[in-house]
């Protein structure tokens, strides 16, 4: 397959490419266990880039835990569909695993930045072309989000709506428990990008990610030696979107830019897999060329109104939109006259084989129900709902990523969809909606204790602070605080019960690829991020690797710190693992107590474990019930498309 793959880039090119890619694997390896960018503690003896407690090794191929060595099957395949030597696959994965891989990231980038003589107009002109493509595609996206102003005005209108019904009563200044400083990490942590990128232009960028990308989507079919691979599923691995999240950060690219060329490698890869399927039709029935033209222009049309093909051929269900670059290339290319017909053809050729781009296809989910089939998954327990609803307007449109948004505390059904809508971003997004009785019984009990005589007076006296001091502390509650919350405690122990099911069906739902074998987003609140938890737990029961969930957002989570088990849940994330949490939340730590008393509580306080990002979000957050309203501000600051750890403040 290797060897039949079209290639803008020269050889020097490639390997530099294959090198530059292992030591960003190996990087984001590196932050699930300390976070990029930020010193070593003086006690940590594990620093250092090696992650393994496997071995104590000095080489990669004898520490079988690394994503760079050859038993993860992640950087190999993806070398060979590179066109990489294989004599120098094991040096590249050394110097990647190495302590001192980022010092060579110079070297490459200047490898990258040479021009071969043979042939190197028709690259210029190819990666010109294909970089003009994606800029149009990014510029499609960036319009497609003029709504997103509309969207957050009714996100203000929830939340006023919501404030006037359930905001909690302020908490006198005197607290015992005060408010602790937002944490602005993006100067410390931000590295500036290394000077020889500089000799990059802008499209031999774009052409390599491309050819990452598409290498990434290619290696994932290879079966070859697949037996000694501990990777266990074909499909876009989380592993790989991540490293190349970093890429672009040392690239110095925005991240959408990188969006726009996964679209651009699902429609190319899409179009073949389309094409090739037509023709086979085609084959077996006598209407002959004019079948074959007509086809061609009504997914033309599709491309340039971008309509979903799914409602003209009825044959694919996600994603396809802009497809058939390479066939219409000549009419697109007048059509659409800043991508140019050489663009088009690019695209086309960078996808890979035809067979290769078939089978890719199916690896996006195009022949799967998708999460929103997602609800006839095998009950657990007693978990009686449990189904995803599509938001956002980018499903069926060559997304490869997809984030699912989970809520906690809710009044109503709506409640599991309207916190979610004013957050903007480029994926294809799912609300779960699970246990809706039980969610919403629990919410309206707590909330009407909030509402208690009771409550008012211990707020009025300050009382509700030094409550939560004595939590965080591991002090006993008041006696007449236990009397008067013993009833949320039955409503409490049955929506905790299904919390943790809940989790173990989204494992399963991960599991089984009805998100189309594509990078996960997991983002919950309240009980919502003990859903991510639990689910997070689960995986690591039968997972070796990261390989599903690129990132995870737990806020005003109602999960003990020191009774679970944080290291295992945070080896599923490849990306970025954030903890937002509210040191005034004593609703969360009174309602919790029974279980966390003497645990500690991760959405009152920070989980003291390297590789999570603890974020400080008490100047938003007023009462547990501000997650239903505050939720899309907490994640506009933290720019979850930048890689590096950042809370951007008011």
């Amino acid at each position: 397959m290797a060897g039949e793959r079209k290639s803008f880039l020269t050889a020097t090119q490639k390997y530099a490419a294959g090198a530059l890619l292992a030591i960003a694997v190996h990087q984001a390896q590196i932050h699930q266990t300390r976070l990029l960018g930020l010193p070593p503690k003086d006690d940590d003896p594990s620093y250092g880039d090696r992650t393994s407690s496997s071995s104590s090794s000095d080489s990669v191929s004898e520490d079988p835990d690394l994503w760079v060595n050859e038993n993860s099957g992640l950087l190999r395949p993806i070398f060979r569909s590179l066109d990489i030597d294989s004599a120098a696959w094991l040096g590249l994965e050394e110097t990647a695993g190495s302590s001192s891989a980022k010092h060579h990231l110079g070297a490459f980038l200047r490898l990258l930045a040479e021009d071969g003589e043979e042939g190197s107009s028709e690259r210029l002109e190819q990666q010109i072309a294909l970089s003009k493509a994606v800029d149009s595609m990014v510029l499609s996206m960036e319009t497609n989000s003029v709504s997103s102003q509309d969207k957050k005005e009714r996100s203000r209108a929830y939340e006023q709506e919501y404030r006037e019904k359930y905001s909690t009563p302020e908490v006198p200044s005197n607290s015992v428990v005060a408010n602790q400083p937002i944490e602005t990490l993006q100067e410390s942590l931000n590295e500036k990008p290394v000077e020889e990128v500089e000799m990059l232009t802008c499209h031999r960028k774009v052409m390599v990610l491309y050819e990452l990308l598409s290498a990434s989507l290619a290696a994932a079919e290879i079966s070859e030696d697949s037996k000694k691979y501990t990777r266990r599923r074909k499909g876009y691995d989380a592993r790989n979107r991540v490293a190349l999240r970093l890429l672009t950060t040392w690239f110095d690219i925005e991240w959408i830019k990188m969006e726009g060329i996964e679209m651009m490698v699902a429609y190319s890869a899409m179009a073949i897999a389309k094409e090739k399927e037509a023709e086979e039709e085609e084959s077996q029935s006598p209407r002959g060329k004019w079948a074959k033209w007509k086809r061609r222009g009504i997914i033309g049309a599709a491309a340039l109104t971008g309509g979903a093909l799914m409602a003209i051929t009825g044959g694919l269900a996600a994603p396809a939109i802009a497809a058939g670059f390479g066939a219409l290339a000549p009419t697109l290319g007048t059509l659409v006259p800043v991508i140019g017909a050489s663009g088009f053809a690019a695209a086309a050729s960078a996808a890979g084989t035809v067979a290769g781009s078939v089978a890719v296809a199916a690896s996006f989910g195009a022949a799967g129900a998708g999460l929103t089939g997602s609800k006839m998954a095998r009950r657990t327990g007693d978990v009686d709902e449990f189904e995803f609803i599509a938001i956002g307007d980018y499903h069926n449109q060559g997304r490869l990523a997809v984030e699912i948004l989970i809520s906690g505390f809710v009044f109503s059904k709506d409640d599991y969809t309207r916190p979610w809508e004013g957050k903007i971003d480029n994926m294809e997004r799912f609300a779960l909606l699970w246990e809706s009785n039980n969610v919403i019984a629990v919410s309206t009990v707590i909330q009407d204790y909030l509402t208690s005589s009771i409550a008012y007076e211990l707020m009025r006296q300050g009382a509700m602070m030094t409550v939560l001091s004595s939590l965080v502390t591991a002090l006993a509650l008041p006696a007449v605080l236990l009397s008067a919350t013993s009833f949320i405690d039955s409503k409490m122990s049955i929506a905790v019960d299904r919390s943790d099911k809940a989790g173990k069906l989204l494992a399963e739902v991960l599991l089984k690829g009805y998100q189309g074998n594509r990078p996960v987003t997991l983002i919950g609140y309240s009980l919502g991020a003990r859903v991510i938890f639990k689910c997070l737990q689960t995986l690591s029961e039968t997972e070796q690797s990261a390989e599903l969930v690129e990132r995870v957002v737990l806020l005003g989570a109602p999960i003990a710190i020191k009774g679970e088990n944080w290291e295992a849940a945070r080896k599923m994330v490849a990306g970025r693992f954030i903890n937002a949490y509210s040191s005034n939340d004593w609703m969360l730590g009174i309602a919790f107590r029974a279980s966390l008393l003497t645990q500690g509580l991760a959405g009152i306080q920070p989980v003291d474990m390297q590789g999570i990002e603890n974020i400080n979000v008490t100047d938003v957050i007023e009462g547990h019930s501000s997650y239903l309203w505050a939720t899309w501000k907490i994640l506009d600051r933290l720019e979850l498309e930048t890689y590096y750890p950042v809370f951007r403040s008011n």
